[in-house]
């Protein structure tokens, strides 16, 4: 690990005014990915800036029946609020799939919606790595790709392999960032995780320089039936190979997203509209511009199957 100078700060303007001062600067919180990274020196800040004294850990009931939630609420303070269990049950329930109870206990929402791939090239020093040192070149594109994303492609292949964040996605709802000057502003959740393109530079993130995540807005509770189906190599502590958060609502109509077959997080207007007609025709309309590799076309299959899992589940608790 590189060495590095450290800050602790009171509050979001007083943590994006000390990045200013220091644009290679990072924010840490539960520091549960940043950490792991700057010991491989993959990240390699020059300049810490913790935010854990900023505020930002409350989940707070707005006027027009939202819920804002603090970037750092604990994941496992999350999934445990009575509020989000009884009115946002998928968000629970994609946060207990996910990780370790350890590691539930320190990530903080706004770091898992920043968390990046796992990718075993990206972590290879030693390989071309677009997301790493942009034009070198994707490693995954030739290597053994199993894991990897066949939708959302572009030059990087690498799935976004988060839980909490395709559930996020299921509801629409919004990040709320605060500028370096100190204004706010909103970005929907569709618009959060950015697709890798074809161009040299990767943004993952719909962020700025020095711009910090300070809550996420969960629009009012839907009426409907949810379900999170996870399909994974073990039972714990292990990435999706594919997921799945699903609702049904009364009419018969509902939405779905995925989560382990895109380079983010998975949903669109076509998937949300065939989902009546059943598990096959939802994950066709979802996956019409998939380019699997040949180490990786078995989740074209399984994401039909978990699909209809999910289905079988959100039907089951309707009932």
């Amino acid at each position: 690990m590189k060495a590095f100078s450290y800050e602790r700060v009171q509050s979001p303007v007083e943590a994006v005014a000390a990045h200013r001062h220091r644009p290679a600067a990072r924010y840490i919180a539960g520091g549960t990915n940043l950490i792991d990274l700057m010991k491989l020196e993959i990240e390699t800040p020059t300049h810490l800036i913790d935010i854990n004294d900023a505020g930002l850990d409350g989940i707070e009931d707005m006027p027009d029946g939202s819920i804002r939630i603090g970037a750092l609420v604990s994941n496992t303070d999350l999934a445990s609020d009575q509020r989000i269990r009884t009115h946002y049950p998928i968000v629970a329930r994609s946060i207990l799939a996910g990780a370790s109870g350890q590691l539930r206990n320190m990530a903080t929402v706004g770091g898992n919606l920043m968390q990046r791939t796992r990718c075993p090239y990206f972590y290879d020093l030693n390989l071309p790595c677009n997301k790493r040192n942009p034009g070198t070149g994707c490693s995954a594109m030739g290597g053994y790709s199993r894991t990897h994303a066949i939708v959302g492609i572009g030059s990087c292949i690498c799935a976004f392999l988060g839980d909490m964040s395709v559930a996020l996605r299921l509801l629409d709802a919004v990040v709320e960032v605060m500028r370096p000057d100190g204004a706010i502003r909103t970005v929907p959740i569709g618009n959060f995780h950015k697709a890798p393109g074809h161009g040299e530079v990767i943004d993952e993130f719909a962020l700025e320089t020095g711009e910090l995540i300070v809550a996420v807005l969960l629009p009012a509770p839907l009426s409907g039936s949810f379900a999170y189906h996870k399909v994974r190599d073990r039972a714990s502590f292990a990435f999706a190979l594919v997921s799945v958060a699903v609702v049904l609502f009364a009419d018969g109509s509902g939405r779905v997203a995925l989560g382990g077959v895109g380079t983010k997080p998975w949903r669109s207007e076509e998937g949300d509209a065939a989902l009546t007609l059943g598990a096959k025709a939802a994950s066709e309309a979802l996956l019409t511009n998939a380019l699997p590799t040949e180490h990786n076309r078995y989740k074209v299959e399984l994401t039909e199957r978990a699909m209809a899992a999910a289905l079988e589940d959100a039907q089951r608790v309707e009932q």
